[in-house]
């Protein structure tokens, strides 16, 4: 047997300490807070009259979410919502987000992010699964919600507008502008749906009581997709949380100055990266949130950051190649920027090298999936350039490397990473056997294949999962195909995933027909009906058969080889 030195992971030496920043600690306590909204009482005390979120110029102090938090949180108790209740919250970066959120959670219940784009399929399961008694959704998609609430638990629904939490004018302006320009809200029904901003005026006047929180409560239910076809809750406790946040904020706050620092946050609040990375983290350090309402307005989104004085950014490789490739970025004041942080979905080193090139910093990349609260890896903020790996494992993180067997691989050869540590959530809601599946003694299988060097830096190489990645977004291909059967013209489906220079991977669907007067067009409007944009399959091909296994298992692997 080699020597232990040989082999990175659980029962081994942990190699990466070696390469630590000698700030970081190699190992962090999970318990130094009882709760996120002891660690957001903490910083409300510390930086009340700082900045905490911007959006479309309207700034709001860590007072005034203070205020507006404590009275939601006061309204969702006094209307009969229990410590424990999940409440789902609906709708792209907004002012309204953090003062739903952090609503929630001090009023001691469980925030359920959902993404608005979801098709009605889609939020009916995760209403159902999650059994949310309560929904906070802007008007832009409550058409969604309207198909679907009869056969939910939803007892309360929470309207508002985008431009709601706005100055008075621009509120009037903006919703104008969304509602008879742009006419992009549909029609919906929610008859007993009550006003977000008529809610915290009612929740002002009644009194908040703070409810004991522990590290064992579920602070989110986070859904990712499953093998299955339909997302599963990752059930995240309040410790997992803190355990997370003291995890990346002691590798970070060696270049983050708490209180001063402006981050840009254009990813998603209701994506676990930018939830952990962006809005929980700043809010602990103090800082501004720059918060990106649509960043698929690139021209908007650099005429937006060109206000700001911004030191941190983080985003997918999607993103980052999206600004590169936008007039007006490469002009932007880069003279604050400390470092820009990707992850979701692998960083193109060619991404990465232009983003050097322009801004002058480094692209830095880390490594995480929904049931780990994300961060399971990052590289040092100290790295001078992109060396094409998802860094070192943060504190208190164990990783081994692993062969089917089960067998810890030598030094240098690739293995199935498997995690453990605080961060790792609980299980998945009501599903048992695939928590089981996942977890094993505390060690989490990520599916993904990766190798160690010599210095504790870790290298994705493949993934043993079919999963697609779109964008930083997990596409399923069991979920795309149940949708594809569905047509009667559909005899068998595959779906894979094809490389893309724009989202890194788009979706494409391997078909036999019945009917051969069937269209890559028929079947592409047909998924559209079932499923959120980025799942929707971008490129069709026919065949006479697919490739499957002894046992009858479709090949895919064998339909990405080809």
């Amino acid at each position: 047997m080699k020597a232990k030195t040989q082999r990175p992971g659980g029962t081994v030496e942990k190699i990466w300490l070696k390469n630590y920043d000698p700030k970081v600690p190699a190992e962090i306590d999970p318990d130094r807070y009882s709760s996120i909204v002891d660690i957001f009482e903490q910083s409300i005390e510390k930086y009340s009259s700082n900045v905490s979120y911007i959006n479309m110029g309207k700034s709001i102090t860590f007072a005034e979410l203070d205020d507006l938090s404590r009275d939601f949180a006061a309204y969702l108790q006094n209307i009969g919502f229990k410590k424990g209740d999940a409440v789902a919250i609906m709708m792209p970066n907004l002012i309204q987000y953090p003062v739903a959120l952090f609503g929630v959670l001090r009023a001691g219940m469980i925030v359920v992010n959902v993404n608005p784009l979801y098709t009605p399929r889609e939020l009916q399961h995760q209403l159902i699964d999650s059994n949310a008694k309560g929904i906070v959704i802007v008007e832009n998609f409550a058409c969604t919600l309207s198909e679907v609430i009869k056969n939910t638990a939803i007892e309360t629904v929470l309207l508002t507008s985008v431009g709601e939490m706005l100055s008075p004018l621009k509120k009037i302006v903006t919703n104008l502008m969304i509602k008879y320009v742009k006419k992009i809200i549909p029609a919906y029904d929610l008859p007993n749906a009550i006003s977000f901003s008529k809610a915290l005026k009612k929740g002002h006047s009644f009194t908040y009581h703070r409810p004991v929180v522990t590290g064992e409560d579920l602070a989110f239910l986070q859904y990712t997709g499953g093998t299955t076809g339909l997302s599963k809750g990752a059930m995240l406790t309040h410790r997992n949380i803190v355990a997370n946040l003291e995890q990346t904020s002691n590798i970070l706050e060696s270049r983050v100055e708490p209180g001063k620092d402006l981050v840009v946050t254009a990813l998603p609040l209701y994506h676990i990266f930018a939830l952990q990375g962006n809005c929980l983290t700043f809010v602990k350090f103090g800082c501004p949130n720059l918060l990106i309402t649509n960043p698929r307005d690139m021209p908007g989104f650099v005429a937006e950051m060109a206000k700001y004085p911004f030191t941190v950014i983080t985003g997918v490789n999607t993103l980052f190649n999206g600004l590169l490739n936008t007039p007006g970025f490469s002009d932007l004041d880069f003279s604050r920027l400390k470092f820009a942080l990707g992850g979701g979905a692998a960083v193109q080193r060619s991404v990465a090298e232009r983003w050097q090139k322009a801004t002058g910093h480094v692209l830095l990349e880390g490594y995480g999936l929904t049931e780990c609260c994300p961060t399971v890896t990052i590289n040092p903020p100290q790295l001078k350039a992109y060396k094409g790996s998802i860094g070192m494992p943060v504190p208190s993180t164990d990783i081994k490397l692993v062969d089917d067997a089960g067998n810890e691989v030598l030094m240098g050869e690739a293995g199935e990473m498997l995690v453990k540590g605080p961060q790792v959530m609980k299980g998945y809601l009501n599903r048992p056997d695939a928590t089981n599946e996942m977890i094993v003694d505390g060690w989490l299988a990520t599916g993904d294949i990766a190798t160690c060097d010599e210095d504790g830096y870790f290298y994705i190489v493949d993934r043993k999962k079919d999963m697609i990645l779109v964008s930083g977004f997990n596409v399923f291909p069991n979920e795309i195909e149940e949708i594809a059967a569905m047509h009667e013209d559909v005899l068998e489906a595959a779906a894979i995933g094809v490389p893309h220079e724009v989202s890194g991977e788009i979706v494409k669907l391997v078909v036999v027909r019945k009917n051969l007067d069937l269209s890559e067009k028929d079947l592409i409007s047909h998924c559209r009906k079932y499923l959120t944009g980025y799942k929707v399959p971008k490129k069709v091909e026919f065949t006479d058969e697919l490739p499957k296994s002894n046992v009858g298992k479709i090949l895919r692997r064998e339909l990405r080889d080809k």
